[in-house]
């Protein structure tokens, strides 16, 4: 057997596999994966299962891989969990001491004089320029 990205295959035996997974060794090939990819991966392992379409020769196999994933997954959106409550405080600060911004609809570049002058406005039911020309 030759190892394939998301096929499921390993070239591990099953016997090496379960070694692994009870010292807590995942999978290279999960580790590889995307979130979205391990997805669907164990997607496609239940299917099998629900459809009964899983060899019984495998179905261990296809079993603990299932299990790995799940494993895996909880890992990551545990770490990614962790690494949101630590970023929220310091975006949080960072907002309390940041300067406050203008209100959008206060302008300080000095553009404000040109309307304030009545010299030239613009019609907003057009918008077209009046006082102009």
């Amino acid at each position: 057997m030759t190892a394939t990205r998301g096929s499921g295959d390993s070239s591990r035996t099953a016997s090496t596999r379960a070694a692994a997974a009870a010292d807590g060794e995942v999978d290279p090939t999960i580790l590889e994966m995307s979130y979205t990819d391990a997805i669907a991966d164990l997607d496609r392992i239940i299917d099998e299962f629900e459809n009964g379409v899983v060899d019984v020769d495998r179905l261990v196999d296809r079993l603990e891989r299932a299990t790995c994933i799940v494993d895996e997954l909880d890992r990551r959106l545990r770490r990614t969990r962790m690494r949101v409550e630590e970023l929220v405080p310091r975006l949080e600060e960072s907002e309390r001491t940041a300067p406050a911004s203008p209100d959008p609809g206060d302008v300080t570049d000095g553009s404000e004089d040109a309307l304030d002058d009545g010299e030239s406005t613009i019609d907003p039911p057009t918008g077209t320029a009046q006082g102009l020309f």
